[in-house]
C-alpha cells in the first residue's frame, strides 16, 4: 500500500518547466458622438464626432533554468488612432492607448527581466500559470526581486477587480490609481528594481524606477540619480468571514525636470507670454500616496475602492493630468446565468487637479494632456463606466462598453461626453 501511494504521489506531481510562451492580443473600438462645449484649446478633446481604435500582439516568453530563477522577453506590437490625440481628458477612456501610439504598426521589446525568488518556508501556496509566470508553488515568506525593463503596474497596484484593460474596465481612472505618477515611457514601461518580501498575509514591495529623460517622452532616463521613481507598497491580505479581502497603501515620490504650476504663471505673467511649463522646468520631487481595497463578496461578486492624490504642484509627467482620484466599483461573474467565464462591471470615478494646476489652465497653459484655453470654474471630472465581457470561446473574449464623463478635463463648459467601445481580447 504504500508503495502504491509514492507512486500515486509522484505522478501528482507535475513535471518541472524550464521554458512559458503564451501570447495576447486586443483590440479596442471607440466612438464618441458630438457633445455641447462653448469652447475648446490645443488640448480640447474634439467636440465633434469622432472614432479611435487601438490593436496590440504580445508574447510573453519564459526561460527557467533552475527553480527560483526566471527570465522573460516580451516582444509587442500595437497601433492606434486615439481621441484627438490623446488629449482633453484626465481619466483616458482606452487603457490600450499610448502617448508613442502611432496609425502604423510598430515592434519593440515590451518587456527585458529577470525574476529571482527566495524561499523561507512558512507553507506554499500555489501559482497558476499566467502571462509572465510559470505555474508551481511558492512559499508563503519569500523574497522576491525583478530587475531589468517592465511595467511599474506588473508590481504595484494589482487590484483584483479593476487593474488591466484588456479584460475589466478601460478607463485610466479605473484600471489604476489616478493620481499615481507612476514611474513610465511613453508606451507605459520603465527600467529598474524592485523587492519585494511576503510573510503570510503581508507583502511589502520597494522599487526605484527610471523615468523618462522628458516629460511624457518615450527615451528613458539612463541615470538613477535624476529622472527616477521611488514607490513603497505595504499590502495586507485578510479575511471577512470567508472572503478574501487585501488593503494596499502606495507611497511615491518622482525626481525629475519638471515645470511648476506657479511658476509658469507667474513667469507668464513678467514676460507677457502665455502660462507654459515648458518655460520654468527645473529639478524638483512630485510626491503622494494611494489606498486601496479589494473585497470578494461571494465567489462571483467583487468590490474595489482606491484613493490617490499627489502634491499637485508639477506638471503630469509620466501618467494622467489628475492631482486625486477616487474611485470604486463591483465585477459580477455570469454564474447566475450559466456564463461563468462573462463578466459585468460596474465603475465610478472622480479626478481633481489642485487650485495651482487650475490657476494655470485658467491662464491659458497647455498640459499633456488638458488646455482648453480657460479654465473659470472647475469641477471634478466624473466618469461613469460600465462593461460586459463575454467568452466567446476559450480564450477569446468580445467586451461591449459604456462610459460617460461630466466635465472633461474638469471643465463644465463642455460635455458630457458618451463613449462607446468594443474590445476583442484573445489569450493562449
Amino acid at each position: 500500500m504504500a508503495l502504491a501511494v509514492s507512486r500515486a504521489s509522484a505522478e501528482e506531481v507535475a513535471p518541472f518547466e524550464h521554458f512559458t510562451a503564451s501570447v495576447q492580443s486586443t483590440y479596442v473600438w471607440q466612438k464618441h458622438p458630438q457633445f455641447g462645449s462653448f469652447y475648446d484649446g490645443p488640448s480640447s478633446l474634439s467636440s465633434n464626432q469622432e472614432i479611435g481604435y487601438t490593436l496590440s500582439a504580445t508574447a510573453f516568453l519564459g526561460f527557467r533554468p533552475w527553480k527560483g530563477t526566471e527570465f522573460f522577453v516580451d516582444p509587442e506590437v500595437t497601433m492606434g488612432l486615439p481621441f484627438s490625440g490623446l488629449r482633453g481628458l484626465g481619466g483616458m477612456t482606452n487603457g490600450e492607448a499610448q502617448k508613442a501610439g502611432s496609425a502604423d504598426p510598430i515592434a519593440y521589446w515590451s518587456r527585458r527581466f529577470v525574476r529571482q525568488t527566495f524561499g523561507f518556508g512558512g507553507g506554499t501556496i500555489d501559482q497558476e500559470a499566467a502571462f509572465n509566470q510559470f505555474a508551481g508553488s511558492v512559499d508563503k515568506r519569500r523574497l522576491v526581486i525583478t530587475a531589468g525593463v517592465f511595467a511599474a503596474t506588473d508590481i504595484f497596484d494589482q487590484n483584483t477587480y479593476a487593474h488591466d484593460p484588456r479584460v475589466n474596465f478601460l478607463n485610466w481612472s479605473l484600471m489604476d490609481y489616478g493620481a499615481w505618477e507612476m514611474p513610465a515611457d511613453a508606451r507605459g514601461y520603465t527600467r529598474g528594481l524592485v523587492f519585494e518580501y511576503y510573510h503570510d498575509d503581508w507583502a511589502v514591495r520597494l522599487g526605484r524606477m527610471l523615468l523618462p529623460v522628458e516629460s511624457n517622452g518615450l527615451q528613458l532616463n539612463g541615470n538613477f540619480s535624476q529622472s527616477l521613481g521611488d514607490n513603497l507598497e505595504i499590502e495586507r491580505g485578510y479575511r471577512l468571514g470567508d472572503q478574501l479581502g487585501r488593503v494596499r497603501l502606495l507611497l511615491f515620490r518622482n525626481q525629475a525636470n519638471m515645470g511648476a504650476w506657479k511658476d509658469a504663471v507667474a513667469f507668464s505673467q513678467v514676460y507677457g507670454v502665455t502660462a507654459d511649463v515648458a518655460n520654468v522646468r527645473t529639478n524638483q520631487a512630485k510626491s503622494g500616496f494611494g489606498i486601496s481595497l479589494e473585497q470578494a463578496i461571494n465567489d462571483d461578486i467583487g468590490v474595489f475602492a482606491r484613493y490617490s492624490k499627489n502634491n499637485g504642484q508639477a506638471e503630469a509627467y509620466s501618467f494622467a493630468q489628475i492631482d486625486n482620484s477616487l474611485s470604486f466599483g463591483v465585477t459580477i461573474k455570469g454564474t447566475g446565468w450559466s456564463r461563468p467565464n462573462d463578466t459585468v462591471g460596474l465603475g465610478v470615478a472622480f479626478n481633481g487637479i489642485s487650485s495651482a494646476h487650475a490657476e494655470y489652465l485658467n491662464a491659458g497653459g497647455q498640459g499633456f494632456f488638458c488646455g482648453d484655453g480657460q479654465l473659470s470654474n472647475p469641477k471634478k471630472e466624473q466618469i461613469f463606466e460600465a462593461f460586459y465581457s463575454a467568452e466567446l470561446r476559450k480564450g477569446l473574449w468580445a467586451t461591449l462598453d459604456y462610459q460617460r464623463i461630466n466635465n472633461p478635463c474638469y471643465n463644465p463648459d463642455r460635455g458630457p461626453v458618451n463613449v462607446y467601445s468594443l474590445r476583442l481580447h484573445a489569450g493562449f
